[in-house]
């Protein structure tokens, strides 16, 4: 028996266009993936209420940028890396130099642009002395003498000479660490987002050859 194997230009052909299709279908499909991902990370932030600027630092990217392959691939990622990082890991803060982590209370008011104060600044801009005060139960207290609470509810230098309306206002909570709650799960959508990529893959391909 002879068995003879002839390849036409019409199989060849055929072979280069599925490959041509297996192309398109893997990128498309990691496109849809990476986009997906990327809308369900940006809908967690802002579900946990951190805010559509930082949901807005969320960004995808289909590899290659020109072209289709079938090792196309997708990359999510964060503009601000250390604060979404953060609100999905719910670190154990501690202060740099091994001390106190200073709290401000609402007396302690805002810095420029809404940023919290040091007591240090807060020192500087209100022209008050704060003390520090220990408990033993409890978080310690960082307090400022001889002010008054202005209208807006903050701790502010008193004029008054005889003493009227005086008070020794709590501006800062001292605590020696803080655990910042875990308020995203990041990972959950990436497994989804990765699981999903076969089926996308061959919904693509047949579209295509459809």
């Amino acid at each position: 028996m002879k068995l003879k194997l002839d390849i036409t230009p019409d199989l060849v052909a055929a072979m280069a266009a599925e490959v041509k299709a297996g192309e398109k279908a893997v990128t498309a499909a990691m496109r849809e993936a990476g986009t997906g991902l990327k809308t369900a990370w940006r809908t967690q932030i802002t579900g946990a209420g951190l805010g559509r600027r930082l949901a807005n630092s969320i960004r995808s990217q289909t590899y290659p940028k020109a072209g289709e392959s079938l090792n196309a691939a997708a990359l999510v990622w964060s503009k601000a890396p250390v604060i979404v990082g953060a609100h999905d890991t719910g670190p154990l803060i501690r202060s740099k130099d091994g001390f106190w982590l200073a709290i401000p209370l609402p007396a302690a008011g805002k810095g420029r642009r809404g940023a919290k104060l040091t007591p240090g600044e807060w020192e500087r801009r209100r022209g008050l002395r704060l003390r520090f005060v220990y408990r033993r139960r409890g978080p310690s207290l960082l307090v400022a003498d001889r002010a008054r609470i202005n209208t807006r509810g903050q701790a502010v230098a008193s004029r008054a000479k005889t003493g009227r309306n005086q008070v020794t206002a709590p501006i800062f909570l001292l605590v020696p660490q803080v655990r910042l709650p875990k308020r995203l799960d990041l990972a959950r959508d990436a497994d989804r987002a990765l699981d999903s990529v076969p089926g996308l893959i061959v919904a693509n391909w047949i579209d295509r050859r459809l």
